[in-house]
């Protein structure tokens, strides 16, 4: 298994997303198109995730890339702190909070070792990360170390049951980050058994067909033009399960 000098290094070149904009990276309309795209993608998280309920409290992400979710946090009125194993991110985070004159602890750190003191945090957000680390157990485990009690954590990790782990393998298609050191795939069971330090634990498979701006070709159009209505047309009881992403919503 790699260590995490070598997942630092990949995610120092590979952070999520930064292709999707032809504006520089750093300036205004850079970090607008990243925000855009993530929230299209990603549209299911402003519907679970309570953006706009953590006002005053304090509120940790763990790989924070460039800081697209830490910056609703922030927005919202929580004390945001922010960090990533890979020092791009952590600069891109902060020119993106600078271009906002938005405050944040941002830092450079593993999170298999969190640099802070127990019950810390009264929320903790480690969106698609726990699937890239070296050993996720300890992550988990630092992550729930560092929440204060009654406090909520919120993972996601891919469905090794999904619509896109099976359309990628048909498809002859890698995944996006395929090539990292470091890339897991879990079943709801084994998510749950991760997560059993916590009181209590719900899980929720998320993250259904989109239209792809990434892909090209006739692959990509067959996608955009077919598959994503098809999947969609199914009804949403028979094909929850096999969504991408597994989101567990954790309390202490």
């Amino acid at each position: 298994m790699p260590d995490n000098g070598a997942v630092r290094d990949y995610w120092n070149v590979h952070i999520h997303d930064l292709e999707i904009s032809s504006h520089a990276p750093g300036t205004r309309e850079f970090f607008a198109d990243l925000d855009q795209y993530h929230f299209e993608k990603l549209h299911h998280l402003l519907r679970l995730v309570d953006f706009d309920g953590q006002r005053g409290k304090r509120v940790l992400e763990v790989g924070c890339g460039a800081g697209t979710d830490l910056m609703r946090f922030a927005k919202a009125g929580a004390l945001v702190t922010g960090l990533d194993i890979a020092p791009s991110a952590v600069a891109l985070a902060q020119q993106n909070f600078a271009q906002q004159g938005l405050q944040a602890d941002l830092r450079e750190a593993d999170g298999e070792r969190l640099p802070f003191a127990d019950g810390s945090f009264d929320f903790v957000y480690a969106h698609g990360v726990v699937q890239y680390t070296a050993n996720d157990r300890a992550l988990v485990d630092e992550v729930r170390r560092v929440l204060a009690p009654g406090g909520t954590a919120v993972f996601q990790v891919y469905n090794r049951v999904s619509w896109l782990n099976a359309l990628s393998k048909v498809m002859k298609v890698p995944l996006e980050h395929e090539d990292a050191p470091v890339l897991k795939k879990y079943s709801i069971g084994e998510f749950r058994r991760l997560l059993d330090g916590f009181s209590s634990v719900r899980i929720v498979e998320e993250r259904f067909p989109v239209k792809s701006r990434l892909h090209r070709g006739w692959k990509g159009m067959a996608f955009n033009t077919f598959f994503v209505r098809a999947f969609n047309a199914l009804p949403r009881s028979v094909v929850s399960r096999f969504g991408w992403h597994l989101l567990a919503f954790c309390r202490k």
